[in-house]
């Protein structure tokens, strides 16, 4: 497992957050290095910042408690400081908790590869993709509160599912596999506030 970076000073108590930039880190033009990353979200005010690995995942405390704020403000100063402009979307510690304990399809294995959460931006409630399963046995997915979640046997890499999902929702949202998504709910756990 990959050990989080802390950076910034600790900040004035308050909300837990998670906060999930899509698309950093996978080709040249969307580099956004950790370091620059965590100062930059310390710059916006926010406290006890620690990014895990190098896809854009950060825990902070915010004395904002709305994560649409949170997502909104990361989201501007993340345009003007990277050329990449990243999608932002952000989870409070307690919807982060729901999100892992709701996933559906942990009976199905225990490979942490296999299992993914692809979280969508905004307050609006997750739909069901209009897909026909049948031909992408045995991958699977399922509709949680603002999430989708994926049960993928042979990885992310390979997966037709995982494409028209990405097909489905335009875009939106940006995915996690199950050991990040756990490890980030273990470090929100950890962090006051």
């Amino acid at each position: 497992m990959a050990a989080p970076h802390a950076g910034g000073a600790p900040g004035p108590a308050g909300t837990v957050m998670v906060a999930l930039l899509r698309g950093v880190n996978v080709g040249g033009a969307s580099r956004v290095p950790m370091a620059e990353l965590r100062a930059v979200v310390h710059a916006c005010g926010y406290g006890d910042v620690r990014t895990y690995v190098t896809s854009g995942n950060v825990v902070l405390t915010s004395p904002d408690p709305d994560p649409a704020d949170v997502a909104a403000r990361l989201r501007e100063a993340c345009a003007q400081a990277f050329p990449a402009a990243p999608d932002v979307v952000v989870r409070t510690r307690a919807q982060l908790d729901a999100v892992v304990a709701a996933n559906p399809f942990l009976d199905r294995d225990d490979d942490p590869t296999h299992h993914h959460v692809v979280f969508l931006p905004g307050a609006e409630p997750a739909t069901a993709p209009a897909l026909d399963l049948a031909p992408y046995a045995p991958e699977e997915f399922a509709v949680g509160d603002r999430e989708l979640y994926l049960h993928l046997p042979h990885g992310m890499g390979r997966s037709a599912l995982a494409v028209a999902v990405t097909r489905a929702t335009r875009g939106r949202g940006t995915a996690r596999n199950w050991r990040t998504v756990t490890t980030l709910a273990g470090l929100a756990a950890a962090t006051p506030g």
